[in-house]
């Protein structure tokens, strides 16, 4: 992604550094970024146990003081595990973090540190990375599908993050499939997640992902039929998305993605059977490239994009 003409009347000083952070349950990566997304050093530190707020900003700043001990970074982006306000300013709920309710996490930040910040959720910051520096890097209109525990989305329009009126956008995995389907833990029925999550495979098969691919690679008649199903569902899902959002393409990442092999040519099938080619055409669904860096590179380039609006 080149640089945006805006960014170009920016002085010099504007576009030196900034910070990405990815604040996880069990660790917070940081990185520090110039403008072309070299990674001038990163760190990863354990989150603490209990991850109350207090506790986690305290962590957060000695760890910016490490990761930018001559405070060169201009401006700090944060993903957080849940959602947070169309401001990019307040974490509204930190899944696996108790006491995380409407915390104000930038302006604890911009305290603590004296450099403006911006937050969002976390999958939003992974498709955002995969949109800068991964596999989206070629695209200005772009979708991320995480594969996980749950399955978490994101949605690049122009280039840009996308998070709606109230900044809640890009529940790709919450979209209903099946009206009659399983109960998904945000009240919706057969939402996407019921089928392509982890939780999901597990509940389908009794077994992981990984030992559904090992099987599946030595030929096994049933692994080979669950990961066909699996891809048409998957595939089933995206194309309400492409009738919506007419992407150029389609990130998949997430744990489950190590299987794409497998059910990528079921996806595409599906695709192609439910989708007009209008409506799809040049569509490409791509693997992620970024892995578990995702999210803080997009941390980094939320901060890069906020401070333009600034």
């Amino acid at each position: 992604m080149g640089i945006d003409a805006a960014e170009k009347n920016l002085p010099a000083q504007a576009l030196e550094q900034v910070l990405g952070i990815d604040l996880g349950g069990s660790a917070i990566k940081l990185g520090r970024f110039s403008h072309d997304g070299n990674c001038l050093q990163s760190l990863t530190v354990p989150t603490p146990q209990p991850a109350t707020p207090d506790a986690v900003l305290t962590a957060m700043a000695e760890a910016i003081a490490q990761v930018d001990p001559k405070r060169q970074a201009s401006a700090i982006g944060v993903g957080t595990p849940g959602p947070t306000d169309a401001t990019g300013r307040i974490a509204r709920i930190a899944i696996n973090l108790p006491d995380w309710h409407d915390i104000p996490l930038a302006d604890w930040l911009e305290t603590k540190t004296g450099c403006p910040t911006a937050i969002a959720n976390d999958a939003n910051c992974a498709g955002l990375g995969e949109a800068w520096l991964g596999a989206g890097r070629w695209y200005r209109h772009s979708i991320l599908l995480t594969l996980g525990t749950g399955v978490g989305g994101a949605i690049i329009l122009d280039g840009r993050l996308f998070t709606g009126h109230h900044g809640a956008a890009g529940e790709l995995g919450l979209i209903t499939i099946n009206a009659d389907g399983p109960v998904c833990n945000s009240g919706n029925h057969g939402s996407l997640e019921q089928y392509a999550s982890v939780q999901a495979i597990r509940r389908r098969t009794g077994m992981e992902p990984d030992k559904l691919s090992k099987l599946a690679a030595e030929g096994d008649a049933k692994a080979l039929a669950f990961w066909h199903d699996y891809g048409r569902d998957l595939g089933a899902g995206l194309a309400s998305l492409i009738y919506v959002l007419t992407p150029e393409a389609i990130v998949i990442g997430g744990g489950v993605s190590a299987s794409a092999d497998l059910f990528f040519p079921a996806v595409l099938a599906e695709i192609e059977r439910r989708v007009l080619h209008s409506s799809r055409s040049g569509l490409q669904l791509l693997r992620a490239e970024l892995g578990n860096q995702a999210g803080m590179v997009g941390a980094a380039r939320l901060a890069w994009q906020k401070q333009l609006e600034g």
